[in-house]
Formats: structure tokens, C-alpha cells, sequence
């Protein structure tokens, strides 16, 4: 297993999949790699989530 550069489908930069990050996606059972890096996905995650739920 070897360092991967990907391109972000949201910014465009190259960003590296580490070999721990893919040690990860593999315990957890994820097939697909990452198609964000991780400050896009961090804006997206962001946006996603309302901020003062009443759960």
C-alpha cells in the first residue's frame, strides 16, 4: 500500500490519501475513496448540519 494523490471534485486541488487514511477506509468497510479533501470536506460537513437542533 503506497500514498495516493487525488484531485477534490469541489476545489480541484490535489490532496494525498495516506496509507493510514486507507488502513481506515478499509477497517470501516469503505469501498470508495475519498472524493473531497479534507477542508472541503470539513465546509460540506459544515453546511450540512443545523447548528441548533431541538432533538
Amino acid at each position: 500500500m503506497e500514498e495516493k494523490t487525488l484531485i477534490c471534485q469541489d476545489c480541484g486541488e490535489e490532496f494525498v490519501f495516506t496509507i493510514g487514511e486507507q488502513e481506515f477506509y478499509q477497517e470501516k468497510g469503505f469501498d470508495n475513496e475519498p472524493k473531497r479533501c479534507r477542508e472541503c470536506r470539513t465546509k460540506r460537513k459544515q453546511t450540512r448540519r443545523p447548528r441548533n437542533s431541538s432533538f
